[in-house]
């Protein structure tokens, strides 16, 4: 595989990790994409480093797709940008400053660099299988930036002095130019309520995300859900918080929240997929016994097919399960009577003129995992 161009957004010489990668990236990640992370930023600062996808899959010892998992994985969470060449190869790896790093002008926010719209041919990405995670849509993430004279018109309202005021109270700091665009895009540009913005404040906070970058992408969500109300807001956090509780308690996660992308996995699979809350909870639970380890990808492909095949209740798997599992019984009992008239002499009778059927155990299995425990 061709050499990797890296570069990024800044000419540092020094590899440094931002505090906010190991507060609020590191800590959920899992440890084999942070180890590939930080591969990349020790290259990115090496004269001497040159990067492929072989070169580190030999490295640390994985596959190439395991690495090629990895850079996907930290394209979705904007901390790298993929390239690509017109064969879908990847051809170069770009690093996107965090959201607290500003640009030039201090007014304004730095805007991210858009994900690509395909994947490399012969990378692992959900998408591949349907599995897409869904994104904001374009008119909702389009930022304005407020001039002087507006930010002194918005200041002058009593409603935005005491939603700025509650929100330093919240973030337990100043609030930056950016930060005060940010609270004006949601209050202007979504059009939501400063009661509203408080309660937004108030319940990601509550969760452990202090983060302005994470709470934007809630305050997205709810204006795509056309929540305008904090009652709205309620019902919408209760119905999710059980379901991501589900999840987590399925998938055996402890000690830590889900990520974005991971409340993407779990918005598809009830709204999109349309699956209850138990058809969710069994999936996961399927995952488990199958790979011995959390994953949404996993759980996904297994939604998925269900999905395909119509399955949408208890009793819908019920009978999958026992079709599959007679289905296994009589290839069995097939090849065994095969294997046992293989041992005897053979006969020049025009029945055993026929060419024996062959059958993939290991294919049956495979199925198994994804229709059937």
């Amino acid at each position: 595989m061709e050499e990797i161009r890296l570069h990024k957004e800044n000419g540092n010489s020094t590899t440094t990790i931002s505090n906010q990668f190991i507060d609020e990236y590191m800590t959920s990640a899992n440890g084999e994409f942070v180890k590939i992370y930080l591969y990349l930023l020790r290259c990115m600062n090496s004269p001497d480093c040159s990067f492929s996808i072989s070169k580190a899959a030999d490295k640390f010892n994985h596959t190439e797709k395991d690495i090629q998992r990895a850079l996907i994985y930290w394209e979705k969470m904007n901390l790298l940008k993929l390239e690509y060449t017109p064969d879908n190869s990847i051809a170069g790896i770009y690093f996107l400053e965090s959201e607290e790093t500003l640009s030039k002008d201090d007014s304004v926010p730095l805007k991210k660099a858009p994900l690509p719209g395909s994947m490399p041919k012969n990378a692992f990405s959900p998408a591949r299988a349907g599995n897409a995670v869904p994104e904001s849509s374009p008119h909702l993430t389009e930022r304005k930036a407020y001039s002087a004279d507006e930010l002194k018109s918005f200041r002058e309202k009593e409603e935005i002095q005491e939603l700025m005021f509650v929100a330093e109270s919240y973030l337990k700091k100043p609030l930056s130019s950016t930060d005060i665009q940010t609270l004006l895009f949601w209050y202007d540009g979504l059009g939501l309520s400063a009661d509203l913005i408080v309660y937004l404040l108030e319940y990601c906070i509550a969760g452990g995300h202090a983060s302005l970058h994470y709470m934007d992408k809630v305050a997205v969500s709810w204006k795509e859900k056309d929540i305008t109300t904090v009652e709205q807001a309620k019902q919408n956090v209760q119905a999710h918080s059980r379901l991501h509780y589900t999840v987590l308690k399925s998938l055996g996660i402890q000690g830590r929240s889900l990520v974005p992308a991971e409340f993407s996995y779990i918005d598809k699979w009830n709204k999109e997929y349309g699956f209850s809350e138990d058809m969710i909870a069994e999936a996961c639970s399927r995952t488990i016994l199958a790979i011995h380890q959390p994953s949404f990808e996993y759980a996904d492909r297994i939604l998925a097919n269900w999905k395909r095949q119509n399955i949408g209740s208890a009793e819908d798997i019920r009978k999958a399960d026992e079709s599959f599992q007679a289905a296994r019984t009589a290839e069995r009992a097939h090849a065994a009577a095969v294997r046992n008239n293989a041992a005897k002499p053979a006969s020049h009778n025009r029945f055993n003129s026929f060419p024996q059927r062959t059958y993939n155990m290991d294919q049956l299995e495979v199925e198994l995992l994804n229709t059937a425990r």
